[in-house]
This record gives structure tokens, sequence and C-alpha cells, in this order.
């Protein structure tokens, strides 16, 4: 990188941090909801930028190289879950003037359901700020030669920073910001991947191999349970996972209660929900057009330049430099045989798969010396596939501008997660089991260190979880393991009147036992655990309720 892309990069992050500083929160309203003034637009930026984190624009372009454009049906669900949601849980939630969605629970059950659905937030949400925090770590820790640990304790902390001391408010203010820098920097990247074709393929020569390779695949109607992206899971599933992480997810019920009125969240929401598909949409074709990118240019063997450069000095040196050179071979062959069959109007789609099946086994091959290379080796060079076009390829100054994106992406997510589960700390927790009176500077107080004590939990895990693999995948993954029984826990509550606490609380104890052995023991897509999660746990707890002696159900509306 040069210095221009070093002062962009780093000038964008220091101006965060310090206008997050600034925008302090005065009240414990304002540093936990940003006193519930926010118009529209201001609530569906701050929901978009909380789900952007670094993982979607690191790994979501590497997940399409790979495995083409069919993950954007795990979408699919979205614009319905937003309606569901616009029509019951934010009327209810603005009309209880609640912190957090878990009030609600004791509200409508008992105070062991409201912990049980708190609790099962802060684990889930906890762990997964670890993700949001390594995706930006394996960046930097590159790009500085720094140990990946270190760049996570030294990220995590900035981030730590600026939301103890800003709350909610430095969270919203700082999402527009935001949101901004990762719009320029991936505009400039799509125009950059069109710019970096050869002089005689166009972008539409570029998709048309791309869907002659498979990449194009955007919908796909088979039914198939080991099938982890199909129109039916995303469809299904999806509007599940929806509906648990917008309805029930501290991270995002928090970005929405901020609004200044019902129809102000309600708008927000959906805005959201009509703008997600086409930008994850468009952040995969970025993915597919480097894909195509990589057909005329010759891609490396393997992504990952730090597990790259341990075999190379290694005992597989020789060996790795061998299937460098078939690689080379093979990747030129095909690319004649691709500018050939483009001349004449048309691919020679066996042909080229044959060639492309070649090189995925001999990438294979070279993922084996990696392996061979060290016992904690990652083999999968998913996440470094865009960084690798991003140094690579994009000239000085945008090179800065685009991983900037990548950090304010970083920064946007994570600092919404620490605010919820520092919101869900003090109101579900401290206040309810510890102490429930105490002025407004206490209870600050109180938030202020649980964000301090979630960002050591996260940075934490962000340490010792394994990080080989799709980020993208891994966080959802994580998120379906909870998220079917939260949503079950407000479902049973909006919707079953009848059903009481304790028949609930066994449910879902149940329930999360029978989703994390589906995880374990099965080979389920998680899209499934949230349908699974949630269904179950109803039926069951309306089983339970004929057979224990229950109390009457309180409405809590």
């Amino acid at each position: 990188m040069s210095i221009l892309d070093w002062l962009v990069m780093c000038g964008f992050g220091a101006f965060v941090v310090i206008y997050g500083v600034w925008k302090t929160g005065r009240d414990t309203s304002q540093y936990l909801l940003a006193g519930r003034s926010k118009p529209w637009f201001a609530v569906m930026l701050s929901v978009m930028a909380t789900q952007a984190s670094a993982i979607t624009f690191l790994s979501t372009p590497g997940q399409a190289y790979v495995d083409g454009m069919r993950f954007v049906q795990f979408y699919l669900g979205l614009p319905i879950a937003m309606i569901i949601l616009c029509q019951t849980a934010v009327p209810l939630f603005h009309r209880l003037k609640v912190f957090t969605a878990y009030e609600f629970l004791e509200q409508r059950f008992d105070l062991k359901n409201r912990l049980l659905g708190a609790i099962l937030f802060l684990i889930q949400r906890g762990l997964a700020a670890g993700f949001t925090i390594l995706a930006p770590s394996l960046i930097l820790s590159i790009l500085l030669k720094w140990d990946l640990g270190l760049t996570i304790i030294v990220i995590g902390s900035i981030v730590v920073l600026y939301t103890a001391v800003g709350g909610s408010e430095a969270v919203g203010k700082t999402h527009l910001l935001q949101v901004a820098i990762i719009a320029l920097g991936m505009g400039f990247a799509f125009i950059l991947v069109l710019r970096a074709l050869p002089s005689d393929i166009s972008g539409f020569d570029a998709v048309r191999v791309a869907g002659q390779m498979g990449k194009m695949n955007i919908l796909t109607f088979n039914f198939d349970w080991r099938d982890r992206y199909t129109f039916w899971s995303g469809l299904i599933g999806g509007t599940f996972l929806a509906l648990s992480y917008f309805g029930t997810d501290q991270s995002q019920v928090a970005r929405y209660l901020t609004g200044r009125s019902v129809r102000e969240s309600r708008v927000g929401l959906l805005a959201n929900g009509i703008a997600k598909i086409p930008m994850q949409f468009a952040i995969l074709l970025l993915g597919t057009l480097v894909f195509a990118y990589y057909q005329f240019a010759l891609p490396p063997l393997f992504f990952n330049p730090v597990e790259e450069a341990k075999v190379r000095a290694g005992a597989q040196a020789e060996e790795y430099g061998r299937l460098e050179s078939d690689f080379a071979r093979v990747h030129a062959e095909k690319q004649t045989m691709i500018r050939e069959a483009l001349s004449h109007g048309g691919v020679a789609v066996e042909s080229m798969r044959q060639l492309r099946s070649e090189e995925l086994r001999l990438r294979e091959e070279a993922a084996g010396l990696v392996r061979a290379s060290g016992p904690n080796a990652d083999t999968n060079d998913t996440n470094y596939i865009f960084l690798n076009f991003v140094l690579g390829v994009m000239p000085a100054g945008l090179i800065g501008l685009v991983l900037a994106a990548i950090l304010a992406a970083s920064m946007s997510s994570t600092s919404a997660e620490l605010n919820a589960l520092a919101s869900t700390t003090t109101i579900d927790i401290y206040k309810r089991l510890i102490r429930s009176e105490g002025g407004d500077r206490h209870f600050l107080f109180i938030s202020r260190a649980a964000t301090v004590f979630w960002g050591m939990v996260a940075i934490g895990f962000a340490l010792f979880v394994d990080a080989k693999g799709s980020l993208v995948e891994a966080v959802n993954i994580l998120g379906s393991l909870f998220y079917g029984v939260i949503l079950g826990l407000f479902l049973i509550a909006f919707f079953l009147k009848k059903v009481t606490g304790t028949p609930v609380f066994i449910a879902a104890l149940a329930t999360e036992a029978l989703v994390l052995a589906c995880f374990f023991f099965t080979e389920i897509p998680f899209l499934w655990y949230n349908v699974i999660g949630c269904v179950v746990m109803a039926l069951l707890a309306l089983a339970l309720q004929k057979i224990l002696p229950c109390r009457t159900a309180v409405s809590g509306r």
C-alpha cells in the first residue's frame, strides 16, 4: 500500500473514533436509545449499517467467487419478515416504552423467560461480535505484517473506546458516515473491476463467462435438505431467521427503538427490507466479476498470502512451485479457449468447465501442502479473495478507500452489537436482579462498564475462534443456533395467549438442546435450524400447557 492509501484508511478510522467520542450520550436513555429521536432514514441506515459488517464486504465477494450468486437466496424472506414485524413488534415495543425486547417477555410470561431470552441473546451476540472484530483484523494483520492476535486487540479496543464513551448516539451518528464511505468504496470497486478487464472483454462478456461457469446461479428451485441455499430455504428459513434477527435481537431492536415514532421505525425497517436484497446482490455480483477478471488474469494458486509464504519457506516449496507451473499452464489454455469462443459468439462450456475442474484440483493439492506446512494452517482462502484483488489491482488511494469501507463496516456492526449487549446487561440483568434503584449517572456508568466487558469477551473469542472457512457463513450459523428458540419465545408471547410461562420455559430449554443436536449430529443446513427451533418450541409449549398445572396466561398487551 502507498502512503496515500494509509492516509485515507487511517484518517477515516481516526475521524470516526473522534466523532464517536464527541457524540457522547448524556443520560441512560440517550446512551442506550439515542433519546428515541431519529427519523426513518436514520433508522434505515443504522439498521443496514449494523448488518453490514466487515464480513459482508470481505467474505461475501469470496463466497460468490467460490459458490456463485446463489447466496442471495438467503435474503428472500427479509421483506416478508419486515412486513410482519412492522405490524407486530414495532408498535408493541414503542407502546410499552421498553429499553430492550426482553422486558416484554416478563410482562407477558415471567422473570425466568425474560432472563432466558436475554441470556441466549448475550451468548449469541457476544460471540458474534468476535467474528466482526476478526474480519478486519485479518486484513490489517496482512498489511501491517502484525501477529493476528495483536491486530484483533488493537481493532477491538478502538471500537470499544468510542462505543463505551458515546453509546447509541455515537453509534447512530457514526453509522451515517460509515454507510457513506461503504457505498463510495464499493462503488469504486465496481468501476475498477470492470476497468481491470482486458480491453477486448466487456462487462457483458465477463458476466456471460461467469454464467457459463456456474456463477450466475441466482435462483435454484430444487428442494434438497442437504443444499444450504435454495429458493425454499431462503424463503422459509430466511423468513424465520429475519424475524428473529430483526424482531428479537437487541442489536437490531435497539436501532429501530431509536425512531421518534412508530411510523418512523416502520418506514425505516421497510426501507431496509427493500434495499437489502439489491445491496447483497450487488456485493455478490462484485465477487462474480472478480471471478470473471481472474479468468483473464492469472490468480494466485492460493489466496491467503500468509499461508502461502509459509509453504514457500518450508519443505513443500518445490512441490508448490510445480503446482504453480501446472496451474499457470491450465489457466493459459482456458483463457485461450474462452477468447476464441467469445470471438465466435459462443462459449465452449464443457471444455471450459473441464479446465476449471483441473484448476480446482490443483488448488486442492495446494491446500494440502498448506495443511502439511503446519498443524493450525488455514486451508480455506475464501476470506482473502477480494482482499487479494483490492491489493493487487486497484490504484493508490482507491485501495485505502475500499479498505476504509471494510473497516467502516466493521466499526458500524461491532459498535451496534456492543451497545445492544450493554443495554441488555444493564436493563435485563443488573437493573432487574442486582440494583433496581439508582441515579441516572450510576446506570450510565454500568452501561459503559458492560460495553467494555462485552468488548473484552468479543476480543477474547476472536483470539481463540477457528478463523478457517467463510466468515459470512460462520456468523449466520452461530446465530441460527439460538435464533429459532428466541423467536419461539416471542411468537408464543404474541399469538398463543393461553400458554403460560413455565411450559414456555421448559419447551425453550428442550428445543435449544434439539437445535444443538441438529448442528452436531446431522447434516441439516443451518437456515432450517430457525424453522425447527421456532415450530418445535411452539408445539412443545402447547403440549406442555395441557399437561402441566399452569396458571392463566397474562396477555401483556
